[in-house]
């Protein structure tokens, strides 16, 4: 695994909190690489806006809660769309990867146990798919490169904590409602359905983040 992504995977799961000061050295010895890989690292790292540079070092980006929200909100605009040029452009292939990942999550989820980090990463990891089938089926490398840009946040993994099974269950049934108007080329109905899906995490997120210090 290269040091951007072991760094990446830290930030994301929270081994490597938000505010944490991270510098060449401490990340060349703790992966035990050398500091070029290392520096290449935080440079992508710096692109992605996970980190912050310093004087010396950089430093875990902390997200405000108006940062989330206009996040998810950039989110549900692309993936509204990607959601919607699915529709128009899916081929019977496409669908069938949808399906299979789609069928994927719903495994993670009967498999889940709670707060278990494991089970978490499976589910994760389906939803990824799930997303990333659909966006293969737009066959359009901008909009891939632009929602890369919105999605790999922290918050979005440990959001998958705060979720009780019924509400896992409860996004199993939205991708289907997804799939169905993709499968269905109904374009304003999977654009429509997958817009709620992201409004509906935003505020699942923001919810949370009430009872903590976050402004």
């Amino acid at each position: 695994m290269e040091p951007y992504n072991l760094i990446k995977d830290a930030i994301i799961t929270g081994k490597f909190e938000p505010g944490k000061r991270l510098t060449e050295e401490a990340l060349a010895e703790e992966f035990n690489v050398s500091r070029t890989p290392i520096r290449e690292a935080i440079k992508q790292l710096e692109n992605d806006g996970l980190v912050t540079p310093l004087k010396r070092g950089v430093i875990v980006r902390t997200f405000t809660r108006n940062d989330i929200s206009q996040i998810y909100d950039l989110r549900a605009l692309l993936e509204g769309h990607v959601a919607s040029e699915a529709a128009f452009h899916r081929t019977s292939e496409d669908l069938q990867k949808m399906e299979e990942s789609n069928q994927l999550y719903k495994n993670a989820v009967d498999q889940y146990v709670d707060s278990d980090i494991s089970s978490i990463k499976k589910i994760l990891q389906a939803n990824k798919q799930f997303h990333g089938a659909i966006l293969a089926a737009t066959r359009n490398e901008h909009l891939r490169f632009h929602l890369s840009k919105v999605v790999v946040l922290p918050l979005v993994f440990r959001s998958f904590y705060w979720y009780n099974e019924r509400q896992l269950y409860r996004s199993y049934n939205v991708h289907n409602t997804i799939l169905e108007a993709i499968r269905n080329q109904e374009f304003a109905r999977a654009k429509i359905a997958m817009q709620e899906h992201v409004f509906s995490a935003r505020d699942h997120v923001l919810e949370h983040l009430e009872t903590h210090s976050i402004d």
